[in-house]
């Protein structure tokens, strides 16, 4: 093992401390069990199957990965309902933003989709701005706890409803108010993303920026919708690009038209591993496409989708990947420095963030290593002595 592999291998409290970037991660997905329970005692909800916080986070594990999508759907079911007041939505927002930070996130786009959190009365201006004050409010307990992060949120519109112009405009008269940016999400199967063609149209007049959720469980005609009719920014997932990369017995590689332009143009994948495996993406971590698309040079980027669900971090994820593929501080910052090119803020801001603090800290997790070797060279000739 060379010196160079030594620095590099990242051990899980370095994979903790390590600047992190997050595009794709979802706020009903991501609540802490106890906030659950809490606020569904507090609203007066009596669906929730286990009021133990910690049996109701296994549940959620257990249902996520059962096979079945009406089980995994269930799980949003009893989140979304326990976010319907706007102390709820401001406590979930917070929460999330010092997750991250703890976790070492230093930017971080969240998702959400105002019009499923309208049944307590809130309009979708006041979703949002409870949501953007949970936010900045994190961020501050994150301060006080000597982290930095900061979080944008990008505002989703259900593909299987009818609101999507109506989310993109109201993600637009926010946009410099704390939303970054628009998604759709839901069932690809059936609800192809053009549909919403008014809302990307409008959203591009804008001069505004959107991701899409696109090749998770559909496949190919998917991704080509989302971005030859669509224009997306990012996709939202787009695992199953792989479906039109080619390996042969040789190791020879071959890029289909739709693979190639993807690299070509830059195009960011939001891949979810974790997530990726439980809706059938790939079988193990070892098996899933990330590794080929990091060697081949796609705009790839590392995400948790549901933390909850999933029982993951972007710690976790980087550790599975890190005990998968041999991944070093090098490829960690090769997809945090990715994911920060891809950001929806403005290009100086994220230059800012590349060269000031995610470059900066890897450098420094790199380095560990030349003082644990010399304290360790330092006992030996001690003890010898």
């Amino acid at each position: 093992m060379t010196s160079q592999t030594i620095a590099n291998t990242p051990t899980p409290d370095q994979i903790r401390r390590a600047p992190k970037v997050l595009l794709h991660d979802h706020l009903d997905g991501g609540l802490r069990p106890g906030t659950i329970v809490e606020l569904a005692r507090e609203g007066g909800y009596s669906q929730l199957p286990d009021t133990d916080p910690e049996k109701l986070g296994v549940w959620f594990r257990e249902a996520a990965d059962s096979g079945s999508l009406e089980r995994y759907l269930e799980t949003f079911s009893h989140t979304v309902a326990v976010m319907q007041t706007r102390d709820a939505l401001v406590r979930v927002a917070a929460e999330c933003a010092e997750d991250l930070a703890a976790d070492g996130v230093v930017y971080a786009e969240v998702r959400y989709a105002p019009e499923q959190h309208l049944e307590g009365g809130l309009s979708l201006e006041e979703v949002v701005e409870a949501v953007n004050e949970g936010f900045r409010e994190g961020e501050r307990r994150a301060r006080e706890n000597g982290r930095r992060i900061r979080v944008g949120a990008l505002l989703t519109a259900m593909r299987h409803a009818a609101r999507a112009l109506e989310i993109a405009e109201l993600a637009n008269r926010y946009r410099d108010l704390g939303v970054v940016g628009f998604d759709i999400a839901g069932a690809e199967a059936g609800y192809p993303p053009t549909r919403h063609l008014d809302a990307f149209e409008y959203l591009k007049r804008e001069n505004n920026h959107f991701t899409i959720h696109a090749g998770e469980a559909f496949g190919l005609p998917s991704i080509w919708q989302a971005l030859q009719w669509c224009g997306a920014d990012r996709l939202g997932h787009g695992v199953r690009i792989i479906d039109d990369i080619q390996v042969h017995e040789d190791g020879r590689v071959e890029l289909g038209r739709l693979a190639s332009y993807v690299r070509d143009k830059r195009i960011p994948l939001e891949l979810c591993p974790s997530s990726n495996l439980q809706t059938g993406a790939a079988s193990s971590y070892a098996e899933h496409p990330i590794g080929l698309l990091r060697r081949l040079h796609f705009r790839a980027t590392v995400n948790t989708d549901n933390r909850l669900m999933s029982h993951t971090s972007m710690s976790r994820e980087f550790e599975h990947l890190v005990e998968a593929f041999g991944y070093t501080l090098d490829d960690m910052q090769w997809f945090s420095v990715n994911a920060m090119k891809s950001a929806f803020i403005p290009f100086d801001e994220r230059l800012a963030m590349i060269n000031d603090v995610i470059k900066p800290g890897y450098a420094e997790l790199k380095s560990e290593w030349l003082f644990r070797q010399t304290a360790s060279t330092g006992d030996s000739a001690a003890s010898e002595g």
